[in-house]
């Protein structure tokens, strides 16, 4: 059975992990037959009102909100190595780009937080597969654009894509029902609600790189 390590970045798109991003992952991964372990650092993240979009001025843990997702089957991320997983996921939302990395304020300067560099460099070096969903994959571009020049997928956002391309990573443009594949690599993107505009759409190009992801695990 294959292994999947699942990294969430809290719970809300504005603040942390799409929460449908998330499900359908997790959905399309039990499908497939996956044993997932989902993860997420022990830091702490700015919480927005999901309702009004401001900032209400209070900080949760990004290992608590993400328990929300993952119903309490959550590890700390320190916790989970390379050894523990065949393949690493990483669902979108704006945690991805403000928890697991500092994309959202930096852009082309980015880095990954530790625990998130660290197993996303330990996984690639060890060639095991890495899907990225939405904004995550401005976390690979950080934690290993300058590296290894993965071609990686946003969607279609011309700044975003300048912004990653920054990092050292390479932009392809994509639609949302569809993915991008990096073969050399290892790596498998799609938009997501980086492009899409309702969650049928969005399932679409999720299920196709999960399916794309076990595939290339077990290869």
């Amino acid at each position: 059975m294959t292994k999947v390590g699942v990294v969430l970045s809290g719970c809300g798109v504005f603040d942390g992990a799409e929460i449908h991003e998330s499900v359908i992952a997790l959905l399309a991964l039990d499908r497939a037959g996956a044993e997932v372990v989902i993860a997420a650092p022990d830091t702490e993240l700015e919480v927005v009102d999901h309702l009004t979009g401001e900032a209400t001025g209070e900080k949760r843990g990004v290992l608590s909100e993400s328990a929300r997702i993952a119903r309490g089957e959550i590890i700390p991320l320190r916790d989970l190595g390379e050894g523990d997983i065949d393949a690493l996921l990483l669902p979108g939302g704006f945690g991805a780009a403000k928890n697991l990395c500092d994309f959202a304020t930096a852009g082309g300067e980015a880095v990954a937080i530790p625990e998130v560099s660290r197993i996303v460099r330990e996984m690639h070096g060890a060639g095991k597969p890495i899907g990225a969903i939405c904004i995550a994959p401005a976390i690979l571009a950080a934690a290993i654009g300058e590296d290894a020049a993965p071609s990686l997928t946003i969607g279609e956002d011309a700044g975003t894509a300048q912004g990653i391309e920054k990092l050292g990573a390479r932009h392809v443009n994509c639609p949302v029902t569809e993915f991008v594949v990096d073969e050399k690599n290892r790596i498998i993107t799609s938009p997501a609600y980086m492009l899409g505009k309702n969650i049928g759409e969005v399932a679409e190009g999720i299920e196709k790189l999960v399916t794309a992801l076990i595939k290339m695990a077990e290869e």
